[in-house]
Formats: structure tokens, sequence, C-alpha cells
């Protein structure tokens, strides 16, 4: 696999992660959860460095290849999925 793809990859299993968390992380009538908290908390962590790595990745060819509409909003959608995994993963952990 060329390295340059893993940001398209990395943006559908993101997203893929996106749902799973924020369907696992509601609240069911009994007060608990779908998931289990350290679940959430691995699948957060795991999708935020994916998705980090994906966005350094797609910097370094865009600044070796140029910028392409269709790499650059994939890279940007990386970034953003990156920051919201981040604020997550701070919000579900129990203070």
């Amino acid at each position: 696999m060329k390295t340059f793809n893993f940001p398209y990859i990395a943006l559908g299993l993101g997203l893929f992660l996106m749902l799973l968390l924020v369907k696992g992380s509601e609240i069911r009538p009994d007060g608990g959860v779908l998931l289990p908290l350290l679940t959430l908390l691995i699948i957060s962590e795991f999708a935020f460095f994916m998705t980090a790595f994906a966005v350094y990745i797609g910097v370094k060819h865009m600044r070796v290849a140029g910028m392409k509409l269709a790499y650059t909003l994939t890279t940007l959608l990386c970034f953003l999925l990156s920051l919201r995994f981040a604020i997550l993963g701070v919000e579900l952990w129990p203070l």
C-alpha cells in the first residue's frame, strides 16, 4: 500500500469509530452505557492517533505533490476528527 492513500482509509475508519463512540456512550434507561468505559477510551485514543498520523502523512504528501482539492479536504477532515477524538477522550474520563 502506498502511504499517501492512508488519509482516505483513516477518514473512513475514523468516521466509523466516531459513530461507534457516539452510539456506545449513549446513556441507557437503566443509567449505564452501551459499551464499557475502558473500551470507549481505547477506541478514542486509537482513533486519535490514527487520524493524527493521517494528517501528518497528508501534509507531508501535499508539500511534495501539491495541494489537490480532494486530498486537502480529506486531510482537513482527518484533522478535525483528530481534535474531536481528543476532546471526547477527555470528556469520557471520569473525574
